[in-house]
């Protein structure tokens, strides 16, 4: 790869210090993985005026130890993020792993705590490996070069459960394992396509219930003996429903979530022998997001997703009454009951760094367990977001969260930069936005997060309005249909208008820098599909089919031609103002070469593009240097061509 041989050409002997042009502005060192093509150096005063914005991190819940009681956390110190154990609330957060990539998921094994787990890759390749640690050592327990999932451990923690793409490099095949003896590992079912996972091993591990992810509006349920390998299907796998985190209580029963009668995800219980659902608990107006059942069965706890912002509640299933955990607005993520019923969790808002907390299901004290350093900052000065609704081309209403800076520190119209989500299946929430804060507090740049059609959390209705190649430049006009309104606000300047997206918030970008070039300044676009057609085609085998459900099928003849049609490097030519591509080299969900093609053929018009690529990335930076270096090129980009 020609970023490799760049890295790897030899450099020419450093004169010595007291020989340099005095002169000559001090720059900051660019990490040694990173390949800045057209980029301007990043002056070394830059850093120290943002240093207190790049210090803030975060911690994640990631699960109980059933024997001390102790949590395991994610959160980063050096350059990745590594597993911690934190003993008491407050207590301090001692590092378990230290491995030079990230390291975000891990679990003790479930009764004794004897082994415990993770999962990492190599440079973001999202070839996941699982590892049991031992003294601070990684030991492999996969074959080191298939993709693997970590899906589910039985109850008493004999066996694990996981995927791998080892046979083929495409099908996600089931395996299980114990993995104290790594011999014992086999296959126990060999399936087709990617989307394959146990959610969960039948309490006399007779059985497991298998999930199939077709997309975000289909999911079907088998029933695997574990024995023999036989899948049977749950329910009527014609029907268009949508289902997540089979579950089996401790009397048998399976809990989990579905939308079949709904337009939203409902909590409730599954009759395996007929497929019937049945919703349990007050009728939710919202998703569903994620629950878990209490190890006696007494309660379960669940978030709903309303409007983006989270609600805990807790369900008894012999009574059917719920109760809410009093939590301020914001997002709550892992939610997990230990042995003993306390419920950790891990929350954020737009003033709190994601931290982890617990919550008492007798008195529903809310106690936490991390504090998060903010880089010295008070996050309580963050601005909190605004709900911005409006109606699009076709009368639909979309919406989205703006933060608006300070008007006595910035007064006058100001300028704004619109940042797209990626997925399609995802959602922009009122989280805590870190370095981002930057733009905000410091620059005085408004940042909108649009939810366009397609979204999640707002039902499968709306889910589905940008499906396929023919629907899916209406995603599209939502945006423009924001940046109209925001044009008209008295407090935003219409000629300083930027946006930027990641992943397919990326292909977004593009897509507004074609069609939208009267109305915005400059585009920063990361991990961003540039022909749907070659992204189709050069994606990981593993992922492929998932896609084609969402974009289109670049092998029907019809939806090739349209695929063609709406690919932002189809119109690179209405390209006309700075872009700014950022690309992980190793990505398999959107190539590299996604972005060599559109950064080729803009600068084959005489345009102007930017390009900073990580040689040790994926789909997206996660190591703290790469990242640092992105933003403060980023600063350089939006000083030039949005604020100057």
């Amino acid at each position: 790869m020609r970023y490799l041989a760049t890295l790897a050409a030899l450099a020419l002997p450093l004169a010595p210090a007291f020989a340099q042009d005095s002169a000559k502005p001090a720059v900051e060192p660019k990490p040694a993985a990173l390949v800045a093509d057209g980029l301007p150096d990043v002056p070394a005063d830059l850093p120290a005026t943002t240093r207190p914005y790049m210090e803030n991190r975060g911690a994640g819940f990631v699960g109980w130890n059933p024997v001390d009681k102790s949590m395991l956390i994610s959160t980063r110190f050096a350059n990745t993020t590594q597993i911690h154990r934190v003993a008491t609330p407050m207590g301090a957060r001692q590092q378990l792993t230290f491995e030079a990539e990230p390291v975000g998921s891990g679990a003790w094994s479930p009764k004794s705590a004897d082994i415990m787990l993770v999962q990492k890759d190599i440079g973001g390749n999202e070839f996941y490996q699982i590892y049991a640690l031992k003294d601070g050592r990684l030991e492999l327990l996969t074959d080191g070069k298939s993709r693997n999932g970590f899906n589910a451990w039985s109850k008493d923690g004999t066996l694990l459960a996981y995927t791998s793409t080892r046979r083929n490099g495409r099908d996600s095949d089931i395996y299980a394992m114990n993995p104290r003896d790594p011999a014992s590992n086999r296959m126990i079912a060999q399936v087709a396509g990617g989307g394959w996972a146990i959610n969960d091993f039948a309490p006399d591990k007779s059985w497991a219930l298998v999930s199939q992810y077709v997309s975000v509006q289909k999911a079907d349920l088998f029933r695997l003996d574990l024995a023999t390998g036989a899948m049977t299907p749950i329910g009527d796998h014609k029907k268009m429903v949508a289902q997540g985190g089979a579950e089996f209580a401790p009397d048998g029963t399976i809990w989990m979530t579905s939308d079949e009668g709904s337009d939203f995800q409902r909590l409730g219980t599954l009759d395996p022998a007929t497929g019937k659902f049945t919703a349990k608990g007050p009728a939710e107006k919202w998703d569903v997001e994620t629950f878990d059942i209490a190890d006696d069965g007494s309660f379960i706890a669940y978030a709903v997703n309303e409007a983006g912002m989270s609600k805990l509640r807790l369900l008894d299933p012999t009574s059917g009454a719920v109760r809410t955990v009093d939590l301020p607005a914001g997002i709550i993520g892992g939610v997990s009951v230990a042995p003993w019923g306390e419920i950790g969790i891990s929350f954020t808002s737009a003033r709190s760094a994601a931290d982890v907390y617990s919550v008492d299901p007798k008195t529903l004290k809310v106690t936490r367990w991390t504090q998060s350093e903010t880089g010295g900052l008070d996050p309580l000065k963050n601005v909190e977001p605004e709900l911005v609704k409006v109606k699009s081309f076709d009368g639909l209403e979309v919406s989205g969260f703006l933060y608006r800076p300070d008007p006595a520190k910035f007064p006058g119209k100001r300028p704004l930069i619109m940042n797209v989500h990626g997925g399609p299946e995802g959602q922009s929430r009122p989280g805590f936005l870190g370095r981002s804060n930057y733009l905000i507090n410091e620059l005085g740049i408004a940042v909108f997060y649009p939810n366009v059609r397609g979204s999640t959390g707002y039902g499968k209705t709306f889910v589905s309005l940008d499906n396929g190649p023919f629907k899916r430049e209406d995603s599209v006009k939502d945006m423009g249909a924001f940046l109209d309104q925001f044009a008209k606000d008295k407090a935003l300047d219409a000629t300083r208008f930027g946006l930027t997206g990641g992943s397919y918030g990326g292909y977004m970008c593009y897509a507004a820098a074609t069609h939208y070039a009267d109305k915005l300044r400059a585009n920063l676009c990361v991990v961003a599909i540039s022909n749907f057609v070659t992204f189709l085609e050069n994606t990981q085998e593993y992922r492929r089919d998932l896609r084609r459900v969402e974009y289109g099928d670049e092998r029907d003849p019809v939806q090739r031609k349209k695929l063609m049609e709406i690919s932002p490097l189809t119109r690179v030519a209405d390209i006309k103002k700075p872009l700014f591509v950022v690309t992980g080299a190793n990505d398999p969900r959107v190539p590299a070469s996604e972005a060599d093609q559109i950064v080729a053929a803009v600068r084959k018009n005489g345009g102007t593009a930017w390009h900073l690529v990580g040689t040790n990335e994926g789909h997206g930076f996660a190591k703290k240097e790469n990242v640092d270096y992105n933003f403060w090129a980023s600063l350089l980009f939006w000083k030039q061509y949005l604020l100057n």
